[in-house]
């Protein structure tokens, strides 16, 4: 389990520079953890070090060091296991564009530490954010760190845990924040492709190195057949290049399109890694997939194991996972167990998913691309074509879809654009209360979307889904957990599908049509062309079935009630075992209960 923390402190402070050095001291005794740059005002720690994976990379002359996995931006060679290492005329660079020939130059998987002639320290987080990045200030000194566990033990207890209540309001009204601040009081998150000065007595903004809105904001002058070439060449680079790390890798195929493009990429003669596809299947009318597994599998030449999702999964787990700046979404962690015995037993370094797919080659089943055609280029000839794309994508009328379209154009509706909660279950005084102030709550948005509305509306929700962080941890198996690696969501391959209207990825009305067309070669037709798409819906509805008593107590008695957030009436009836008339309360109710474990998991 690799993780880094940095001390960080201003050396001209005698009280500063005293508290660095004895939290520095205390770490350097611990024999899992390895000094990795040791600077006047600046202290790394790395642990879980892999060479090829994941290492520190030292800038020359001490000027910095760069913690993870790197790439060169221009010239991917996934046969390539020799370590990425700076020279001297790149690190002056580095330096010299305050960390923007990184972004530029290269991708990956890092935190960067950089040191300037003034003595001033920054840290900045790679535009993919895949490693996670939390500070928080204790006694003059700077902490920064992946996992919160290890500031913990390092502060000894001295951490005063406070509930950030407003960011909790917000998480409950709108869905998962993408702001700099945490449900935790003190910690906050350097975002992806963003760099902070860590010893600044007076904070200046940080700076955004790599805006993804701007980034939408210039599409690419690119027919379809332009864009379906340019898609397969960056998918099969970062994919092979990620794989390229790993003697042993597990695949999770779920049969669906994105991680059968994913084994494509990965087919005996492409790489040399072993690729070992795992499926899981549970009983339900979407939950089973094994059927196009098994095709994808035979296609690329790989072995597959089939694994029922673990069907007794106990809900009471979530109440001892690790501490976490924000509560964990757990329903995509229930099988964490399975996955680490097989990535032990054989010998697997890392679990490849092809998350991030569907907002990356836009499955988004909404008339909104007739709409970005519109604002993008007009009420031109190719209109009635892109709407009649939209209106087949969206499942509406043509006469629809362009009304919704010119609608959209005029007004620019932005409230339309806000991703809602679990506001099914909320209690109404809750949402009177408290709607307004957290809509209007900047500090809870993340700061490039300032902008976002003059974006058009498919490819406004397609950047706000992309800025949304994977999580990297296994918050149930942790250290016996294998390495979670997103090819999909390689920084090179997010920058081109950004750049990409929706109507061109949609070309067709038919959801990741390009990356469909891009990977026919490689897949089987069934695949290729398929309409259904695999769900757990019927699992995690059979999972609170069995722990229904628990989530009834847990929701009822728990902190969300006594604060009166939420409609008891409505927990029981969604509890209650008994037909429901209430939209979507299943994975309302598995939220809440993430809440609430968290709630309870800080409070005890």
């Amino acid at each position: 389990m690799f993780r880094y923390i940095a001390i960080a402190w201003n050396p001209a402070e005698p009280f500063c520079a005293a508290q660095g050095h004895q939290l520095g001291l205390q770490w350097q005794q611990r024999t899992d953890w390895v000094l990795s740059l040791h600077h006047p005002g600046l202290q790394v720690f790395t642990t879980g070090v892999q060479l090829n994976v994941n290492q520190p990379t030292p800038l020359p002359e001490q000027l910095g060091i760069v913690i993870g996995k790197l790439f060169r931006r221009h010239v991917i060679d996934p046969t390539a296991l020799n370590p990425t290492q700076f020279s001297s005329g790149e690190a002056a660079q580095l330096l010299r564009t305050s960390g923007q020939s990184l972004v530029s130059d290269f991708w990956g998987r890092y935190v960067a530490f950089l040191r300037h002639s003034s003595g001033t320290t920054c840290v900045l987080r790679d535009p993919s954010g895949t490693l996670p990045c939390f500070r928080l200030r204790h006694a003059g000194v700077t902490l920064v760190f992946s996992w919160l566990e290890d500031a913990l033990l390092m502060l000894g207890g001295e951490f005063d845990a406070r509930i950030n209540w407003d960011a909790l309001c917000a998480q409950l009204l709108t869905g998962a924040l993408i702001g700099r601040e945490t449900a935790l009081m003190g910690v906050t998150q350097v975002l992806p492709g963003e760099i902070v000065d860590l010893q600044d007595d007076e904070p200046r903004p940080p700076a955004l190195l790599w805006n993804a809105v701007e980034i939408a904001n210039s599409p690419a002058a690119l027919d379809a057949q332009e864009a379906t070439q340019l898609i397969r060449q960056t998918v099969q680079s970062c994919t092979r290049a990620w794989a390229s790390c790993y003697t042993t890798l597990l695949l999770r195929l779920s049969g669906g399109l994105d991680s059968s493009i994913l084994l494509g990429c990965m087919a005996p003669a492409d790489t040399s890694a072993d690729v070992i596809c795992l499926n899981y299947h549970s009983r339900g009318s979407d939950s089973d997939e094994r059927y196009f597994a098994r095709l994808s599998a035979a296609r690329a030449g790989r072995d597959l194991l089939e694994r029922e999702r673990n069907p007794s999964f106990q809900l009471e787990r979530v109440l001892q996972i690790a501490r976490m700046p924000d509560p964990v979404p757990y329903i995509g962690w229930m099988n964490a167990n399975t996955d680490a015995q097989l990535a032990r037993a054989y010998g697997a370094g890392a679990l490849f998913t092809g998350a991030g797919g569907d907002a990356l080659f836009y499955e988004i089943p909404r008339w909104w691309p007739a709409a970005d055609y519109l604002h993008t280029k007009g009420l031109t000839t190719g209109f009635a074509a892109a709407a009649m794309d939209a209106a087949r994508l969206g499942r509406v009328s043509l006469w629809r879809a362009g009304a919704l379209a010119l609608r959209e154009r005029i007004h620019l509706r932005t409230e339309s654009r806000s991703p809602k909660g679990a506001t099914t279950l909320l209690a109404q005084s809750f949402l009177q209360d408290r709607e307004r102030e957290a809509k209007h709550e900047s500090r809870f948005i993340h700061p490039a979307l300032q902008m976002g509305p003059y974006l058009p509306i498919g490819k406004y929700m397609q950047t706000v889904a992309l800025m949304h962080p994977m999580g990297y941890y296994d918050p149930f198996e942790q250290a016996a957990a294998a390495e979670l690696v997103n090819p999909l969501l390689s920084q090179p391959l997010v920058e081109l599908c950004l750049r990409l209207p929706s109507y061109v990825l949609t070309q067709g009305g038919q959801g990741r049509a390009l990356a469909r067309r891009a990977f026919a070669p490689d897949l089987p037709p069934q695949i290729t062309h398929r309409r259904s798409k695999g769900g757990m819906e019927e699992h995690i509805k059979s999972v609170l079935k069995a722990n229904r008593d628990f989530a009834r107590t847990l929701l009822l008695e728990g902190k969300l009630s006594h604060q009166g957030w939420i409609d008891r009436a409505k927990v029981e009836e969604s509890l209650s075992g008994r037909p429901t008339a209430l939209p979507g309360p299943i994975s309302q109710i598995h939220g809440l209960v993430a809440i609430e474990a968290w709630l309870s998991r800080w409070s005890n």
